[in-house]
C-alpha cells in the first residue's frame, strides 16, 4: 500500500465557508438534571460530550498553534485560525456545564481528571529531539484531530436534523448548546483534513489515526455514559448498555448504530474529503436561528458601534 494518496479528495468548493467564532453563553440555572424528559440514558450519553470536550478542544488549539509555521497556503492559514478560535469557544462553553451538573449532583471531577491526563501528558508534548521525531509526533497529532473531527461533524449533521430531540421535550437551552456547537462543526468540517493533506497527507498514518481515534473515542464514550448513570443521585440502579444505544438510535434520540458504521468506510475512502458530507448551508440557516448565536452576534455588533 502506498503511502500516499493514489487518488486526490475533491472537495466541494460551494462548501467553504469563512468561520468566525461566536462568542455565546448559556445560562443553565432552569435546566433539569435530565434534561431530555424521562431519559436518563440519552442524557447522560449525550452529556459525555460536557466531560470530553473542554480538555479535548484545548488540546487541538494546542497542537494548531504548533502546526501554524508549517503552513504554506494563505486561505488555509486563515481557515485553521478560524477553526482555532471556534474550538476555543466550545471548550468554554462545554465547560461551563461541569459546574450545573456538580449542583445537580453529579460531580464529574473523577472523570474529567482522566481525559485531563490523556489529553495532556498522553496526547501532550514530548521531549524528543528537534527535527524528524518532533515533527512526526506533531503529525501523528494533525491526522488524530482529523480523524476525531470526522465524528464530531458526523454528530453536528445529526443533531441538527434530530428532530426526535424536540418532539421528545429536550430543554431548549441544552438543545441550543448542542446545535450551535453542531452547526460550528459542520461549518469547519473540512479544515482538519485540509490541513492534515497539507502538512502531511499520508494514507498510512491516515488509517492508523483514525484507528486510534475510533478505539479511544468509543471506550470514552461507553465509559463516561456509565460514570454518569452509576452516579446519577436519582437512579437506584443506573447502568448503561450497547443494547440502550442501539434502541435509542432506534427512537431517534441518539444516532442510529447503522449511520455510525456506515461512516467508517466514507473516511477510509482514498477520495473521502468531508467537504462531501452534511450540509453547510443548513449549518448556516440554523446558526442564524440560535438564541445563543443571534444573542452573540447583536453583543458583537453592538461593541462595533460604540
Amino acid at each position: 500500500m502506498s503511502n500516499t494518496q493514489s487518488r486526490v479528495p475533491t472537495p466541494v468548493a460551494s462548501e467553504h465557508i469563512p468561520l468566525k467564532a461566536r462568542n455565546v453563553s448559556f445560562s443553565w440555572e432552569n435546566t433539569p438534571l435530565h434534561w431530555l424528559p424521562g431519559d436518563p440514558f440519552t442524557t447522560h450519553t449525550i452529556n459525555v460530550l460536557h466531560l470530553l470536550l473542554p480538555a479535548g478542544e484545548r488540546w487541538f488549539v494546542h497542537v494548531y498553534k504548533q502546526v501554524l509555521p508549517y503552513i504554506r497556503d494563505e486561505r488555509l492559514r486563515e481557515d485553521v485560525i478560524g477553526f482555532i478560535g471556534q474550538e476555543a469557544m466550545h471548550s468554554q462553553a462545554h465547560d461551563e456545564v461541569l459546574p450545573h451538573l456538580k449542583e445537580q449532583g453529579l460531580d464529574p471531577t473523577p472523570y474529567t481528571a482522566q481525559v485531563d491526563w490523556l489529553f495532556e501528558k498522553l496526547l501532550g508534548d514530548r521531549t524528543l529531539p528537534p527535527g524528524r521525531a518532533s515533527r512526526w509526533w506533531l503529525m501523528e497529532r494533525v491526522a488524530m484531530i482529523a480523524a476525531i473531527e470526522h465524528y464530531t461533524a458526523f454528530l453536528g449533521d445529526w443533531v441538527l436534523g434530530a428532530e426526535e430531540l424536540d418532539r421528545r421535550g429536550a430543554d431548549p437551552t441544552m438543545l441550543d448548546l448542542l446545535r450551535w456547537h453542531g452547526a460550528e462543526e459542520v461549518e469547519h468540517r473540512s479544515v482538519a483534513f485540509d490541513l492534515f493533506l497539507h502538512v502531511d497527507g499520508g494514507y498510512r498514518r491516515r488509517v492508523r489515526t483514525w484507528a486510534t481515534a475510533f478505539t479511544a473515542l468509543v471506550f470514552l464514550w461507553q465509559r463516561g455514559t456509565r460514570f454518569f448513570m452509576e452516579n446519577d443521585p436519582t437512579l437506584v440502579d443506573g447502568r448503561a448498555s450497547f443494547k440502550d444505544f442501539h434502541r435509542s438510535g432506534r427512537a431517534g434520540t441518539l444516532p442510529t448504530t447503522g449511520a455510525m458504521v456506515r461512516s467508517i468506510p466514507r473516511y477510509l475512502s482514498r477520495g473521502y474529503h468531508p467537504s462531501q458530507e452534511g450540509s453547510t448551508a443548513q449549518a448556516v440557516a440554523y446558526l442564524a436561528s440560535s438564541p445563543a448565536a443571534t444573542a452573540a452576534e447583536k453583543a458583537a455588533a453592538g461593541q462595533g458601534g460604540v
